[in-house]
């Protein structure tokens, strides 16, 4: 029994060191976390206690140490993240302003050439009008050239037609036909002489080679006696004026 009594007071001596072993632990590291990294503390539960109350306080201090670098890491971040924003906003600054550098450029260009078009339409506009006075000018010379000319052919007929009237006022019942063919012969001769006067030729026919530019076939005869495509009788005679032909000639060609 009493060896019993003596075994079960170890066993609730061992336990009650146990116990008060765990609270000092538990007091060690509560400690521990307020002294920090003091070295060689100890508390009154002896070494294990000293122990646990430095490894708490290492712990506590590595703890500290991550918040810090966990701290250091989202400031380094929102640094990074300020300084893209910045730059962000600044390259958006420098390509407004080169926008804005690039519309003004493309606005003066237009205006230059706006009033490089308004000076070609004023200068097109006069340039028409100036073709159209042209026209009417030139239309207006053309008809007075034209009505010259007819005055100046006119004028070179009226002593033809000075001739005629005398001619007419001279016949009388006892004019004899010679007299009247000399008259007519006289004026025949001024006719000719006034077309010559004013450029106006006789086309030559007959005995020459057949020219369709100059003559105007509306007969044909077999003759041996004749060359080849020879004129042998004119109809009527043609006109020419310079290079112009104002009539052909009406002819009969041989062969």
């Amino acid at each position: 029994m009493n060896d019993k009594k003596q075994k079960n007071r170890a066993e609730e001596h061992c336990g009650n060191n146990l116990r008060s072993t765990d609270a000092d632990v538990v007091a060690g590291n509560m400690a521990g976390s307020y002294e920090g990294n003091k070295p060689g503390v100890k508390s009154a539960s002896g070494n294990e206690t000293g122990t646990d109350a430095g490894n708490g306080a290492g712990n506590s201090a590595g703890s500290g140490a991550t918040n810090v670098a966990a701290n250091d890491s989202a400031n380094n971040a929102a640094n990074v993240t300020a300084n893209g924003t910045a730059n962000a906003t600044a390259n958006e600054a420098a390509e407004i302003k080169a926008l804005k550098e690039e519309l003004e450029a493309v606005k003066s260009e237009l205006q230059g050439q706006t009033e490089r078009c308004g000076e070609y339409l004023d200068r097109f506009q006069r340039t028409a009008a100036e073709f159209d006075n042209f026209k009417k000018r030139t239309a207006k010379e053309k008809e007075a050239l034209y009505d010259d000319a007819v005055c100046d052919v006119i004028r070179e007929f009226l002593p033809v037609i000075d001739n005629l009237e005398r001619a007419q006022n001279a016949v009388s019942a006892e004019s004899s036909a010679q007299s009247l063919k000399d008259g007519v012969e006289l004026v025949l001769k001024q006719f000719r002489e006034t077309l010559k006067k004013i450029g106006v030729e006789e086309i030559k026919a007959v005995n020459e080679t057949f020219d369709p530019m100059l003559h105007n076939a509306v007969m044909h005869v077999e003759d041996e006696s004749l060359g080849h495509s020879v004129v042998v009788e004119e109809f009527q005679k043609g006109y020419i004026f310079k290079d112009r032909v104002i009539r052909y000639s009406m002819v009969k060609v041989a062969n």
